[in-house]
């Protein structure tokens, strides 16, 4: 859990219960896959109450959702930081990396739980749910990189879904390699072959 200037101790506290549930959840999802672990087996894991958990997640799908969501905010965040004289391969390119590197730099549990995800169809529906969400937010940030009108210009949706598909790409491979693959050569390999259709329009 990091701690942010102006966080007050509630919030922290209520991040710190958050982060608790969410580890004891995806260790066990991820070790036993979704159908097989229970609200009870997530809050024995935690050492909290039900009512505890409840207050948090409406179900053990939503701690997926929230970790999803994460990803969602560290790629927004990291493209809104990308130097501005960036071409747009290489700025999405890093952005994509964020969230990939989440995944991948966490070891074992986090390819299980990308295994989860992808193996999973409530999970997975949920995962593209949320790229949607996402797509809609990097291409606004395209949009202002690049001076150019949302409305009217194809070019920022286009741009977000295709790193958006690279990040796909390069998580399917990973996963269905067991993690015997190395997801930065997947990376640099994707955006190789999409850089030219990025930088070209842009």
């Amino acid at each position: 859990m990091t701690t942010r200037p102006g966080v007050s101790l509630a919030q922290r506290k209520r991040q710190l219960v958050s982060d608790v549930l969410t580890e004891a959840a995806l260790n066990l999802l991820a070790r036993k896959g979704f159908d097989a672990v229970t609200v009870d087996e997530i809050v024995a894991a935690a050492g909290v109450s039900k009512r505890t958990f409840f207050r948090y997640f409406a179900s053990k799908e939503d701690v997926v959702v929230h970790f999803l969501t994460e990803m969602g905010a560290g790629m927004r965040a990291e493209l809104a930081g990308r130097p501005a004289p960036e071409p747009p391969s290489v700025a999405l390119r890093h952005t994509v990396w964020v969230s990939i590197d989440a995944c991948a730099g966490h070891g074992d549990r986090a390819l299980r739980v990308v295994q989860l995800i992808l193996g999973t169809p409530a999970l997975l529906a949920r995962f593209l749910e949320r790229q949607a969400q996402w797509r809609d937010e990097l291409a606004a940030e395209v949009a202002r990189r690049l001076a150019l009108d949302p409305a009217t210009d194809l070019y920022p949706q286009l741009a977000a879904g295709i790193a958006l598909t690279a990040f796909d790409t390069v998580l399917q491979r990973w996963s269905a390699s067991d993690g015997a693959e190395d997801p930065a050569a997947l990376a640099d390999q994707a955006f190789a072959v999409i850089a030219p259709a990025l930088d070209a329009a842009a």
